[in-house]
């Protein structure tokens, strides 16, 4: 039996068109079609669109079967730390837990929002480590065209064992801080071997504190969650948009469920075909693309870190190793330091504050950075604390396993490819060695006899890179796909290219032309 249970209860030749906002250039060569961000007049007529062999379901309207929503705008203003003119619902939403060792048993709660006034539901999840998604659809609300707004509200979901959904709460501090702060520099088995026995501890508390119910903590179920919420929301199909790795979620729905698949947007979906090495590689690859046009917008806007920020980082982190900085809440270690900078990358519109942020912390001053890593282990609420419940649903999604020397070996490639966050990204696939493998991992998705999906990829996406976005939108049989040339993570509601190409998919049931490719 658990030691605790009061916390977890049981996804040619360019032929300009307009867009409306944006244009799209389409024809029959192997080059993209290429959108403008709407700046300037275009030629009028309506958007191109794909003609696919499964039409996108139309719209339909929903049933009230009784999902209770209540206000909670003032909290939620409060955990997002700034005032929202939107008002905004809270519910739970009871499903079935559904562990490895007791299949179809058990209970747990989801925690949702509500934002938005438009009568069709689109459900909003989000990366397992990142913003819980009844945040997040609150963010995107703020920033998505009326156009779209008129027609959806937003449901935001926690995925299981994340936010507040029943979280997971099982990592001890020590453990989290001596995780999160792991010197980024080595390179060694036997200092790596340190690494291990901190995260064995971890794996061990959640082993103990869980139990039964470790495994039921990931991405398959949690596409049964979405399932449940389908029901209660009274609609027979779902319409949905996912960022990062929640697109596996939305994808491995439209494995299990084909006939309840909606309109679906893939923001930023991570590669399918490679195991979490590859992935791991991946992230290191997308750190070092965004911070380079970090770099690049830094010498534009002429920001406080000079001409190399790259050697501001370095050095602030080799100060770090020696010498740790106390912040207003937490003690920056080295490693504490870079995960705050990787965190603010993946954050574009946050960019001047992280420059801001890394140069007061360069002079003594953590507390700017300290916002960007905080919410990883620590803070005022306590679907606030991310580590927790990304670690088991990470560590549950795959079978492989690192163990140090591997890791070692890694580190020591990925630091001469990769030089900043290499180590960094070899030393994560550690964080899962000491944990119970499932019985297999994520398969890829193919999902043929689905609808048409959106894929939206990221040029410079720091977390999940353009190239696996791709291999995703050519697993998926029909799949259409649509890049936004910036950087930071996930492209929906970025751009006005992409907002009208969403738009486009998501109110009219259009897919956009597949290929085109946003400007910055």
């Amino acid at each position: 039996m658990p030691r605790r249970r009061a916390s977890i209860s049981v996804g040619a030749m360019a032929v300009v068109s307009a867009l409306v906002l944006s244009a799209c250039a389409v024809g029959p060569s192997d080059r993209p079609a290429v959108a403008h961000d709407g700046s300037g007049a275009g030629p009028g007529g309506p958007p191109p669109t794909s003609a696919p062999a499964r039409p996108i379901p139309p719209l339909t309207e929903p049933k009230d079967v009784g999902l209770s929503f209540v206000d909670c705008t003032d909290t939620v203003n409060r955990k997002l730390g700034s005032p929202n003119s939107l008002r905004v619902g809270c519910a739970k939403l009871p499903t079935t837990l559904d562990s490895p060792t007791r299949p179809g048993r058990g209970n747990t709660r989801i925690q949702l929002t509500k934002v938005g006034e438009g009568k069709h539901p689109l459900v909003v999840l989000n990366d397992a480590m990142g913003e819980p998604g009844s945040l997040y659809a609150v963010r995107l609300a703020a920033q998505l065209p009326k156009e779209i707004l008129d027609v959806f509200h937003l449901i935001g979901v926690d995925r299981r064992g994340t936010g507040d959904s029943d979280a997971v709460r099982c990592v001890n501090q020590p453990s989290r801080s001596a995780m999160v702060g792991f010197d980024p520099a080595v390179t060694d088995a036997g200092a790596l071997g340190e690494l291990l026995e901190t995260t064995r501890d971890a794996a061990q508390e959640c082993m103990l504190d869980l139990d039964e119910q470790l495994g039921a903590f990931d991405t398959a179920r949690t596409a049964n969650d979405m399932n449940a919420l389908r029901e209660a929301l009274g609609v027979p199909q779902l319409n949905a948009v996912a960022r990062g790795d929640a697109s596996r979620v939305l994808t491995v729905f439209a494995e299990r469920y084909r006939d309840e698949v909606g309109r679906f947007i893939l923001d930023g979906s991570p590669d399918p075909t490679v195991d979490a090495v590859g992935q791991a590689e991946a992230r290191a690859s997308g750190l070092k693309d965004a911070f380079a046009a970090f770099t690049a917008d830094c010498a534009t806007r002429g920001c406080p870190l000079g001409a190399t920020p790259d050697q501001v980082v370095n050095d602030l982190v080799a100060k770090l190793r020696g010498q740790p900085l106390r912040g207003p809440r937490i003690t920056f270690q080295s490693g504490t330091a870079l995960r705050a900078v990787a965190a603010g990358l993946a954050d574009r519109p946050r960019w001047p504050e992280l420059a801001e942020a890394i140069t007061k912390a360069r002079d003594g001053d953590a507390t700017g950075l300290e916002s960007f890593v905080l919410p990883l282990w620590n803070g005022p609420d306590r679907d606030m604390i991310r580590l927790d419940g990304g670690l088991v649903t990470t560590c549950n999604d795959t079978t492989t396993r690192v163990d140090p020397a591997r890791a070692a070996t890694l580190a020591q490639e990925w630091t001469a490819k990769y030089p900043i966050f290499g180590a960094l990204s070899a030393h994560e696939l550690a964080w899962c060695m000491p944990w119970p493998v499932p019985a297999q991992p994520l398969p890829v998705p193919r999902a043929p006899e689905a609808p048409p999906m959106l894929v939206l990829g990221t040029e410079k996406d720091a977390v999940t890179p353009l190239a696996g976005t791709t291999k995703t939108a050519e697993a998926l049989s029909t799949a259409v796909q649509v890049n936004w040339q910036g950087a930071g993570h996930g492209a929906f509601a970025r751009s006005s290219c992409v907002n009208e190409a969403s738009r486009l998919y998501l109110v009219e049931g259009k897919a956009p032309t597949n290929g085109t490719v946003c400007p910055p």
